[in-house]
């Protein structure tokens, strides 16, 4: 008899796991095998959020913090919601974890019961199902195709709600797809919530700042007020401010809910480093000049690997609102065969081949709730990427 929790059956490994496991097969056997996997910017930390974290260890800002956050990082923060997204927080509606992640767990925690029901429209980013499955929650799953720019539509958005609806799962720029809500889009979807006032809306913002093309962020709070007492707007410093390895996510949310996520914390990691939350504060409250310029890098590269990825055979890639990932489709190359004569059957039958063959590693739609696609970040050189997108083209032109 398993000595372990009944409750781990429930989830599952990253389904990115057995791509990742091969490619490090592979490396490790001398090939050349190019990464496009990783969801982190490929920029250093800017020199004065890292100056600041070095002048925390050096002054001694080194001990245990307020278990969500110090005034300091919370004043940052309520700040930076009212400067760029017209919301009205105050410091005891605000909490920081341990990364992004860690806040949209203790939210499901402290909220979800046995039987609710949380919408996580598809293309998802892979944590949102097995969190809220964890925490004893049912995700239900939205597919939103490409034809709706992988975007969750008001109709279909009333025909997932039912009683037993707890969250919608909001995430714009979106990972994996890149997609963006405008605002008039979240407007629609807020005049479907208000319809429904047992549903709670968790709108993930992590990629608030990575927008190409004139596109302008919002915020569902933001567009409709009406919802902010049901609303938990979640974002870090982890993408714009090339902050990954800090680990620091915060969100504002109403009291009680803050106070609850708080209070799993407290019993959990308890306060998120010192250091950490003391180079956040400079990244908020700092100069924001770099982001602009990384945002140049991305959109060259983005239009690049768009085009690229456009003239391989069986390859339909759309271009992106903003984050660092494209989401094309490989339905072109499904029932084809491989020189080895292997039969493309799957999006993940396409991402193993094409590491098998070309050294490209690529994470299979499957892993993010709609097939067939596969996810690419180009959060890395130019250099790289065009040899990956030369490398996909010679394996697609090798299929028949």
């Amino acid at each position: 008899m398993s000595f372990l929790a009944k409750r781990l059956a429930r989830i599952k490994p990253s389904p990115t796991i057995a791509i990742n496991t091969l490619a490090q097969e592979l490396k490790a056997a001398g090939r050349n095998v190019i990464g496009l996997a990783a969801g982190e910017p490929d920029f250093d930390t800017p020199a004065n959020i890292r100056a600041a974290g070095i002048a925390a260890i050096e002054g001694g800002d080194t001990r245990y913090t307020a278990v969500d956050g110090t005034p300091a990082l919370k004043k940052a923060i309520v700040a930076k919601f009212k400067r760029e997204n017209g919301l009205e927080y105050q410091p005891n509606q605000i909490t920081v974890g341990t990364g992004g992640k860690q806040i949209l767990y203790n939210a499901f925690v402290a909220t979800l019961d046995p039987g609710d029901e949380v919408i996580i429209p598809a293309p998802y980013w892979v944590s949102y199902p097995d969190m809220v499955a964890l925490a004893e929650g049912e995700p239900v799953s939205v597919p939103c195709g490409q034809n709706a720019g992988f975007k969750l539509t008001p109709d279909a958005l009333a025909q997932a709600i039912t009683p037993k609806t707890k969250w919608l799962i909001l995430n714009s720029p979106s990972n994996p797809t890149g997609a963006a809500y405008t605002a008039a889009e979240l407007k629609a979807l807020a005049d479907v919530l208000l319809d429904h006032p047992q549903v709670w809306i968790m709108t993930d913002d992590m990629y608030e700042h990575l927008l190409y093309d004139g596109c302008e962020f919002a915020t569902i709070a933001q567009v409709e007020p009406r919802l902010m007492s049901r609303t938990l707007t979640v974002n870090g410093v982890s993408k714009a401010y090339c902050m990954t390895g800090w680990r620091i996510g915060y969100a504002g949310g109403p009291v009680e809910l803050i106070k609850a996520m708080g209070m799993i914390q407290s019993q959990s990691t308890s306060n998120p480093s010192s250091i950490s939350q003391a180079a956040a504060v400079e990244a908020l409250n700092g100069t924001q000049d770099f982001i602009p310029k990384h945002n140049e890098s991305f959109t060259a590269r983005r239009d690049m690997v768009v085009a690229m990825l456009n003239e391989a055979k069986g390859i339909h890639c759309t271009k992106p609102d903003g984050a660092f990932y494209v989401y094309p489709s490989c339905a072109g190359t499904i029932g084809k065969k491989t020189p080895a004569g292997k039969v493309i059957e799957t999006d993940t039958d396409f991402a193993t081949a094409l590491l098998e063959a070309e050294g490209v590693a690529v994470v299979q739609g499957t892993a993010f709730g709609l097939a067939p696609y596969f996810r690419i970040s180009y959060a890395t050189s130019t250099e790289v990427l065009r040899d990956a997108c030369t490398r996909i083209q010679r394996f697609c032109a090798s299929l028949s």
